[in-house]
């Protein structure tokens, strides 16, 4: 099948009027088997599920025909398809999926119908002191949510169909409360991950937290050695630390991510840190954008320039050909670098914030429905307050937990409506060839132009902006 036939079945098959709404009966929450419907029907036409309540029983029927029609519009069979979506993330995904299509139709970039993954920071209290924290943790803070809160706001998410939920802070492993709110989450469905700096998964820390529910942990690692990382981090001995806690998590059997703020500072040391993840048995390496927010503000001078990320991210790339750690980004300019190395023969390789497909000819074309910033767009966040924003680094508040509902929040925020439009960005983020597989990063252009339609200055096709902003950050007054 040709590269857009499949898109434009997708669209007439799935995204016509009729069909959306029938879907968008199908996606309520059911009471009486506590799921989203499409949930419920998915379990029972895969066999995961022998009985459901009638109206759950109704919606497998006509669910069934239209993951037909849509299986067979990308050549994948019946058999192989139920057999993915015996996972239960797999079908809280395409839940979500399914949901978006029958609430925002099917749009360039596609929006899911509720986020793919929240990100909560459950608590600022911290026992590190990063240079670079987007949070400025230290203490818990007051109006941090409650116990009873919190747990409140995991049964929300449940009932929003949330497949991902991951846990931030702060440090969320000295919230006395944590295993209350991963086991909830666990047992609502959710596929539960902590961020942490790893200083304090001791081995029995690594059981606990297996055994109440969290299946992926984000270590964070900002050098390859103990002089680097200890001076990003504040405290002295915290890599030694941290490197054991790494080991501890892969060994009991966690999916383990090791994540690098890259810095002009650490810049140099990243290859070795790849390394390193070899090494230690790690599953992915994570580079995160520098984002002048929170103690972040007061380095903007370490940032990358567009050429320093430039070559990082060809670097990245490169060496995914060369070692057993899935090499990953919250730079949507790797999607770029990625498509610009298809074009010169490449393998066709398309990064996302979440994996490194490979797609064939007759799929790429869905690359541009799923690639680029996914603030406010496949994932949302919550601070410590409750306090709802498009992500952890984009200090910009579209509601709250405690007043607020989150499936309206998701349904009907202007900012996120603006954030899903890549056709409204400025400069040449508006007119890139990439915009959909890309866009720049909305919270770097918001931390440095207080405008998320802004261009992000860490892209090369945003030298002139770059150049204009550091004469400012200059001129500036110290």
């Amino acid at each position: 099948m040709k590269t857009g036939t499949s898109v434009q079945v997708l669209k007439t098959v799935i995204g016509n009027p009729v069909t959306r709404k029938v879907l968008s009966g199908m996606s309520k929450y059911c009471e009486i088997d506590k799921k989203n419907r499409l949930e419920v029907a998915l379990e029972l036409y895969v066999g995961e599920r022998k009985d459901a309540c009638t109206f759950c029983k109704l919606a497998e029927k006509p669910l069934a025909s239209v993951l037909r029609k849509g299986a067979k519009s990308f050549g994948v069979t019946e058999e192989e398809m139920k057999k993915t979506f015996k996972n239960p993330y797999w079908r809280k995904g395409l839940s979500c999926v399914i949901k978006g299509i029958a609430d925002f139709g099917v749009r360039k970039p596609f929006v899911p119908g509720a986020p793919f993954q929240v990100v909560w920071d459950v608590t600022y209290a911290c026992n590190l002191r990063c240079q670079h924290c987007y949070a400025q943790a230290g203490k818990a803070r007051a109006g941090e949510l409650t116990n009873e809160e919190a747990l409140v706001v995991v049964d929300k998410l449940a009932a929003m169909g949330i497949p991902v939920l991951a846990l931030s802070g702060g440090e969320p492993l000295v919230r006395p409360d944590i295993f209350d709110i991963t086991r909830r989450a666990a047992d609502n469905g959710m596929y539960v991950s902590i961020a942490t700096n790893g200083t304090l998964v001791t081995k029995e820390k690594a059981r606990q937290m297996k055994a109440a529910g969290v299946s992926y942990l984000q270590i964070s690692v900002d050098g390859a050695d103990a002089e680097t990382h200890d001076n990003f981090r504040g405290i002295p001995g915290a890599f030694d630390r941290t490197i054991r806690g790494v080991k501890n998590a892969v060994a009991e059997g966690f999916f383990v991510s090791i994540a690098t703020t890259a810095t002009k500072k650490n810049l140099a040391q990243i290859p070795k840190i790849i390394d390193l993840c070899d090494s230690l048995g790690v599953n992915w390496f994570m580079v995160y954008n520098f984002v002048p927010t929170g103690r972040g503000k007061f380095i903007v001078e370490n940032d990358l320039s567009p050429q320093e990320r430039e070559d990082l991210l060809v670097m990245m790339y490169n060496k995914l050909k060369e070692t057993n750690v899935e090499i990953l980004t919250t730079a949507p300019q790797y999607a770029r670098i990625a498509l610009q190395n298809c074009r010169q023969g490449g393998p066709i390789v398309v990064p996302t914030h979440f994996s490194n497909p490979e797609v064939n000819g007759s799929l790429f074309n869905l690359t541009e429905f799923i690639g680029g910033c996914g603030a406010g767009r496949f994932y949302m966040a919550i601070r410590a307050n409750g306090d709802v924003e498009p992500c952890v680094f984009f200090p910009l508040k579209v509601g709250n937990v405690r007043t607020d509902d989150l499936g309206d929040i998701w349904k009907n925020s202007k900012v996120f409506e603006d954030l899903r439009d890549k056709d409204i960005l400025q400069d040449s983020c508006g007119s890139c060839d990439y915009r959909y597989h890309c866009g720049g990063c909305r919270a770097r252009a918001y931390g440095y132009f207080g405008d998320y339609k802004a261009p992000d200055p860490g892209c090369i096709n945003n030298v002139a902006r770059y150049n204009e902003m550091i004469k400012d950050i200059e001129e500036k007054p110290s």
